[in-house]
């Protein structure tokens, strides 16, 4: 009788450690969806295959989504948990009444080139002429409009039609046929377009313009509910961010690249600086960003007006994790001071 006693609580012990097992994997399990394919996403992918959400006691899964009103949309429903997305993202999200907040921007400028076709050289030779844009209301678009600005160019003021045609990859083939006479592109297209006869009129990632790019987003109810999840999410990808940022680990991060864009050693390679451009050490939320995208989004959408921008963005989380060393301790574990 005592030995069956003993064998049925034994049981009972290994089957109530089996159900808290899972219970706390289900708690540690996390959805991140994303819409980039640039390099600008390592930190992304290597979090994910370095293992760094694992090591911060996370289940991880990445799911690619078509366009950030899908991934906004599947946020708010909650099929999708933690955005890798902007903060265009967050703030059509609130114009339509949904909560997302904006916790971390591993781009927090623009980056891309303008480049032209033979016969522009200055930005007044851009007047009454046809910018490739990937779509209006996207961030092609914004990047154009803000660059645009810094040139003191304004596109309907001097006529400059923004005509969206489709991905970077349609934007630079319409630009090599003649069908547009500028476009936006990542430098990894414009260099090759460059090395073909067509001129980089400018480099907008050298001239610090705010734009709420690539960053780390999430609803508001799932920041109040599971605050340890989302603080692990964010040592991960910023471990991965410093990771990718060493020149110690180029080599793995360049396989990275190839394997995810499915591309070439030599566009990886390319895609390598573009992200060296593109990536802060320390991805805190850019408020001069967003206010850039509110500005913009305004134009076609008068209820972003309203919004308030404070309000979209959470620095919670970064500050504690700055505050308390943590950030600095990577830089310094990989030999800088």
């Amino acid at each position: 009788m005592a030995k069956t006693l003993a064998v049925v609580l034994v049981t009972v012990v290994l089957w109530a450690s089996c159900r808290e097992s899972q219970a706390a994997s289900t708690a540690n399990n996390l959805t991140i969806g994303h819409v980039l394919l640039n390099a600008r996403a390592a930190p992304l992918w290597v979090a994910k295959e370095q293992g760094y959400f694992v090591k911060h006691g996370l289940n991880a899964e990445i799911i690619l989504v078509r366009g950030s009103p899908i991934l906004a949309a599947a946020m708010s429903s909650g099929d999708i948990e933690l955005g890798f997305t902007g903060g265009t993202a967050v703030m059509g999200a609130a114009v339509g009444g949904a909560d997302l907040k904006l916790l971390a921007n591993f781009t927090s400028r623009l980056t891309q080139d303008l480049i032209v076709r033979p016969g522009i050289r200055t930005p007044q030779d851009l007047r009454g002429k046809r910018l490739g844009i990937v779509s209006i209301g996207g961030t092609t678009w914004m990047v154009a409009i803000l660059g645009l600005e810094h040139l003191g160019l304004e596109p309907n003021r001097d006529k400059i039609n923004l005509m969206p045609l489709g991905d970077q990859t349609v934007l630079a083939q319409a630009l090599l046929a003649g069908t547009i006479d500028a476009t936006i592109l990542d430098s990894v297209y414009s260099r090759r377009l460059q090395e073909k006869g067509s001129f980089i009129l400018a480099e907008f990632g050298k001239s610090n313009i705010p734009l709420a790019s690539v960053g780390v987003v999430a609803r508001a109810a799932l920041i109040e509910r599971k605050p340890l999840v989302i603080e692990s999410a964010l040592k991960a990808l910023v471990e991965a961010n410093a990771y990718v940022l060493n020149p110690a680990n180029k080599t793995t991060t360049l396989n990275v690249l190839q394997r995810r864009l499915k591309i070439s050693e030599r566009e990886a390679e390319e895609g390598f600086q573009d992200m060296l451009l593109g990536l802060e050490r320390k991805p805190y939320p850019s408020l001069e960003g967003m206010r850039n995208i509110q500005r913009l989004m305004k134009v076609r959408n008068p209820k972003a007006e309203s919004v308030r921008v404070e309000e979209l963005v959470d620095q919670r989380f970064l500050k504690k994790l700055d505050e308390s060393g943590f950030i600095d301790r990577l830089y310094k574990a990989a030999g800088e001071k």
